[in-house]
């Protein structure tokens, strides 16, 4: 089995783990290529099919090139897709426009995310993060416990050994981390192996192309003349640029983006 194998297969375990513990399971989307590469495996999991919601944190702030590919794939793989918004912050205007990037992603993101949780009542989510994108998510664990108010206690997590999954039976709810143990480069490499969609912010165009995609104020864009996957790949080989440095919430100060995922932020 080569490595990639490898790696869907420990991934494929971690999703069909949580979907055996948790009767309300979900996923969130956010239709950048980890979450759309975990939801392919998703689809590997159960034969073609996503047998729970999925879920998109919708700022309204987002690049139309990411709805489009929303609705597209939705509808391609009869996906259950759920959108959750808090209604009120946008109604009192807020938005990335803010000095206060910490507050609209507190407000837009993870607010949005406590009452969709509230109202659906999920016990569990699948989410696409990986240790490598930020030294804060290197200290995540595969099934990590969340309590009633959000807040993440990075020194309390249970230990994960042998494949052994702990839950804490106090936890609100779990997040659920099948793609850690891959890189940028994994991912970028399942993808060209598996065919899976490309969101085509990520490909250049006119010189420049997205690396990291999330709300259209918060992201620049980065010089590269890479069309294609394959392309994608031979630049990264090459690079030694930390992939979000064009986020805005992670330029801004150190601590941030730790307070931010203490307090609940994806």
């Amino acid at each position: 089995m080569d490595y990639l194998s490898r790696m869907e297969s420990d991934s494929i375990y971690v999703i069909r783990e949580a979907f055996n513990r948790y009767s309300r399971l979900a996923m969130l989307w956010s239709m950048g290529k980890d979450s759309t590469a975990l939801l392919w495996m998703v689809r590997r999991a159960f034969f073609g099919r996503v047998p729970f919601p999925v879920i998109h944190i919708d700022t309204s702030y987002k690049f139309p090139e990411i709805y489009a590919f929303r609705d597209r794939l939705a509808k391609e793989f009869d996906l259950d897709l759920r959108v959750a918004r808090n209604e009120d912050a946008l109604a009192g205007g807020m938005g990335p426009t803010k000095i206060d990037k910490f507050a609209c992603c507190n407000a837009l993101k993870t607010n949005a995310l406590k009452q969709a949780i509230a109202k659906m009542g999920f016990e569990a989510l699948l989410l696409g993060i990986r240790r490598d994108e930020h030294g804060v998510r290197a200290k995540e664990r595969y099934f990590s416990p969340r309590s009633q108010d959000f807040t993440w206690n990075v020194g309390s997590q249970p230990p994960e050994l042998w494949d052994l999954y702990a839950s804490v039976d106090e936890a609100a709810h779990d997040r659920i981390h099948p793609l850690l143990h891959m890189t940028e480069l994994d991912i970028w490499r399942y993808v060209r192996r598996e065919g899976v969609p490309v969101n085509p912010l990520y490909l250049a165009k006119e010189g420049k192309r997205y690396r990291s995609i999330g709300c259209a104020p918060c992201c620049m864009p980065i010089a590269s003349n890479a069309t294609t996957v394959d392309e994608i790949i031979a630049e990264l080989e090459a690079s030694h640029e930390p992939e979000r440095a064009g986020r805005a919430q992670d330029k801004e100060a150190a601590f941030t983006m730790q307070k931010l995922r203490s307090l609940g932020y994806m």
